[in-house]
């Protein structure tokens, strides 16, 4: 029995959610449904709406005050905001601090229980700190990302602030969904209220690696 997909494809595709970069990593190799002409890899559709759904239900075991999330891009400053203040997790955007989660005398340390990693290569540091303190890591992963400490992988496009926006609010809404919270206080919010204001230009969604 095929499994209904959390949203549309069409919706999946029309965020770009499936477009990854040229090049490929050997941890996310698997993930890769096929290569464009233009060499862009894709990743498949249905493997990306399973792992939204396999982490959602799986961050849900955990209290969301003990949960950080992660993002040094400007796309992603919006969507963990929101999913912050939608869950109540802790969002950590910007330039990260060395020692926010490994020196307790720093202000703003913080030790989380899981740690959401936006880009395993712009939050790097974040991600080491995470696994020096054994913290569990939920990553979102395009094709070229290296996926070294990470203990659940969302294979997806994280470079594109639609695909991003949208990632974040299907995991908001299937964690509060899980958590029994959404009949309580109905989902109301709309995947652009996610959405980062920052203006730009989506093809850097296809954006070359150099």
């Amino acid at each position: 029995m095929v499994t209904k997909t959390l949203i549309a494809a069409k919706d999946y595709l029309q965020a770009g959610i499936h477009i990854g970069a040229k090049y490929k990593s050997e941890g996310m190799r698997r993930f890769i449904f096929k290569k464009r002409s233009d060499r862009l890899k894709v990743l498949d559709i249905g493997t990306i709406d399973e792992r939204i759904r396999i982490a959602s239900r799986f961050i849900a075991t955990f209290n969301t005050e003990k949960i950080a999330v992660v993002s040094q891009k400007e796309y992603g400053r919006e969507p963990i905001k929101k999913f912050a203040e939608v869950t109540g997790a802790r969002a950590i955007y910007g330039r990260y601090i060395p020692g926010t989660m490994t020196n307790p005398q720093m202000k703003g340390f913080f030790e989380p229980d899981l740690v959401i990693i936006t880009d395993t290569t712009n939050d790097r540091q974040a991600l080491e700190e995470a696994a020096r303190q054994h913290s569990i890591i939920v990553a979102m992963c395009s094709t070229d990302n290296g996926t070294e400490f990470v203990d659940l992988i969302i294979p997806c496009n994280n470079k594109g602030k639609k695909s991003l926006a949208l990632v974040y609010w299907l995991l908001a809404r299937e964690i509060l969904k899980a958590k029994g919270q959404k009949k309580e206080k109905p989902f109301n919010l709309k995947v652009e209220d996610f959405e980062s204001k920052q203006k730009g230009k989506e093809s850097e969604n296809l954006m070359q690696n150099k």
